[in-house]
């Protein structure tokens, strides 16, 4: 077709509804916004010398993101004119996989994508699951620069290697089969092999090994796909959603590994003699005013920022979600009874609260995990009554009252199934908030215990530095920001990815 007969309008549409070009045009652009970054740290003003790893850091970068730019144009060519993306312009995306060596996950996942034309929910998966293994095993490669290396640290490289084995030849295999309704039996192995490596955190294998027997378990029953491999069809199609759940599973992968790979004492231990050192291989972060390795206390961090922010999530997405089901199932003198309490409960700032009761108990971290819990309780009953109200009037419902099924069996059976998706998607955005109550509770001092590696800790030791060692403070608060930013766009997408209307 040619190009002139396209209304703007046409063009416009096409672009947009086409995930190759957004996650190019994303990935390029991200990709020389970090180059930049790069370059602003490569370049010491006290001397006007650069710093060689950020130097080549920053060349890296530029070249992959200039690349991924000019795919980018390709894709937009191809679309206008043809409306798919040419076989030459997907071979490009071989040329884009080595930019996983420079650690560039936006240029090396969109050229994952790029590469396979028919994109199935199991390919996707596959290539996240094993994007998230390999830059574990980089990031903990760096500890090889150390004086010393922990004492597990070749078993747990070994079992990074052994995962990404697992988990490459599962790619290639679905990549090898595509779409085709028959998989080999043998593959039901390789599915178990990846539930097993969800151990480690990534959680991506987990999720691909579910969804890999369940193929297998339809196609030897002829039944349709799972509801599974919808959802995650759905939520692969955002880049930014991916992106973000692919960065809360490395931190979470990391701080599991980290067990292994990474020495305790570098977070804890002073070392007088390298007091305030700036970036280097030995130190990427560089070390804070006790002479402790910074980047081993912010991947030690990610431990506490994760486990609270779950922990402070889940508890009240529990004990909330039953109260607004009673309420609003059973109605009348439960609900008022319920939501009043609730109602003072929800009058207190939650942050407020928080602080008051670590100041009456003490600072821990069991402690500020119930201090943030409690809080949260009112909003998750809140939104759970109000969908327990809108599904009990559905005819389903209707129709096992009348059958003389129990209230019990009703709430737990018909009713909450179909009542829980808005609550995963607020509990992915109240994360968030979370990670940044549990950093601000520890920069006041009110947190976990001060010795503990935690960003809030981390980020109040730096703040002191910011007019001469800024990069003290700007490390931890990059580390707050992203996980915060992963947590609202992998809420967004499953939003997105479990709303029934966009079916």
């Amino acid at each position: 077709m040619n190009p002139t007969t396209l209304t703007h309008h046409e063009i416009r549409f096409k672009l947009k509804s086409s995930a190759d070009y957004g996650q190019a045009s994303f990935a390029g652009i991200v990709s020389l916004a970090l180059a930049l970054l790069f370059l602003l740290n490569a370049y010491r003003f006290e001397d006007g010398t650069f710093r060689p790893v950020a130097l080549a850091a920053f060349v890296a970068y530029l070249l992959f993101g200039g690349l991924q730019l000019v795919v980018w144009g390709l894709v937009r060519r191809d679309l206008i004119r043809t409306g798919a993306v040419s076989r030459t312009t997907r071979r490009l995306g071989f040329a884009l996989l080595p930019s996983l060596l420079t650690g560039n996950v936006f240029v090396a996942a969109a050229a994952f994508q790029l590469i396979k034309r028919e994109k199935t929910a199991a390919y996707t998966l596959a290539a996240y699951t094993l994007l998230t293994t390999l830059l574990v095993f980089a990031v903990s490669a760096l500890n090889l620069f150390k004086p010393y290396v922990a004492n597990g640290f070749l078993t747990g490289m070994f079992l990074l290697i052994v995962s990404a084995a697992i988990q490459l030849i599962a790619l290639l295999t679905i990549a090898a089969y595509g779409s085709r309704a028959v998989l080999p039996r043998w593959m039901s192995v390789t599915a178990l092999l990846l539930i097993a490596t969800a151990v480690s955190g990534n959680l991506f294998a987990l999720f691909l090994g579910l969804l890999l027997l369940a193929r297998l378990r339809n196609q030897a029953t002829s039944s349709s796909g799972s509801r599974l491999g919808e959802v995650i069809e759905r939520l692969s199609r955002s880049s930014t959603s991916m992106l973000g759940l692919l960065f809360i599973l490395f931190l979470l992968t990391l701080s599991i590994t980290s067990y292994l790979t990474f020495d305790y004492g570098m977070a804890v231990e002073n070392d007088y003699g390298n007091i305030l050192q700036s970036a280097s291989l030995a130190h990427p972060f560089g070390t804070d005013n006790f002479g402790r390795d910074l980047f081993s206390r912010i991947v030690f961090g990610a431990r506490i920022s994760l486990a609270v922010g779950l922990a402070s999530t889940l508890i009240p997405l529990v004990v909330g979600g039953l109260l607004g089901a009673i309420s609003g199932y059973y109605g009348r003198h439960t609900d008022n009874v319920i939501m009043r309490a609730l109602d003072i409960l929800y009058a207190i700032p939650g942050i407020l609260l928080a602080i008051a009761i670590i100041a009456a108990f003490g600072a821990s971290t069991v402690n500020l995990i119930l201090a943030l819990s409690v809080g949260a309780i009112p909003t998750y009953a809140r939104t759970m009554r109000a969908n327990v109200l809108l599904v009990s009037t559905l005819e389903y419902v209707q129709a096992a009252r009348a059958f003389g099924t129990g209230d019990m069996k009703i709430l737990f059976k018909h009713i909450l199934p179909n009542s829980f998706a808005p609550m995963i998607v607020k509990s992915t955005l109240t994360i968030g908030t979370a990670v940044i109550s549990t950093s601000s509770l520890s920069y006041l001092g009110l947190g976990v215990e001060p010795h503990i590696p935690e960003w809030g800790n981390i980020l109040k030791l730096g703040s002191a530095y910011l007019e001469t060692h800024a990069f003290t403070a700007v490390y931890p608060g990059l580390a707050i920001i992203l996980l915060v930013l992963s947590f609202n766009f992998l809420g967004d997408g499953l939003r997105d990815a479990l709303d029934p209307k966009l079916d």
